[in-house]
């Protein structure tokens, strides 16, 4: 067995620190978005998949894979937003035991809603405190580490 490559103390600094602020972050962003639109940040990610897909419309496995959820978290949410009229589930018409989460036109009206305060929750928490610099590097840190994860797969 190899031997464990222990982090410095600069890398252990750097580890706690990044993941300080992305739970931050994180926690930030979704009490925003239940206190302004009354959605959890979960709930969003997925209206925002569903905006962006053709004719608003992906196949729940799909969808899982975008907003990197289990199936069973996302099943769950998505009926979640099929009571409150966000989106309905269709069957898929190529594959019987497949299913289709289709945005309806209160979902969409809701993530317009929701995203102006959301896109200012983002930009004043990440972008306002960074450099233009800071902000390319950033982008290329967080490009590295998920072209390193999704390489692992």
């Amino acid at each position: 067995m190899a031997e464990t490559r222990w982090l410095s103390e600069e890398e252990q600094r750097t580890w706690r620190a990044f993941l300080t602020a992305m739970r931050l972050l994180m926690d930030e962003l979704d009490r925003e978005l239940q206190r302004d639109a009354d959605m959890p940040h979960t709930y969003y990610e997925i209206l925002v998949a569903l905006s962006e897909a053709p004719c608003r419309t992906l196949r729940m496995n799909h969808l899982a894979d975008i907003c990197q959820s289990s199936r069973s978290r996302l099943s769950h949410a998505v009926s979640r937003l099929e009571e409150a009229g966000w989106v309905r589930r269709e069957a898929c018409p190529t594959d019987k035991r497949g299913a289709l989460a289709v945005m309806t036109d209160k979902g969409f009206a809701a993530i317009e809603s929701a995203a102006p305060g959301h896109v200012e929750g983002v930009r004043r928490h990440v972008f306002d405190v960074l450099t233009p610099e800071q902000v390319r590097q950033l982008g290329e840190i967080s490009a590295a580490i998920r072209d390193g994860l999704v390489q692992g797969d």
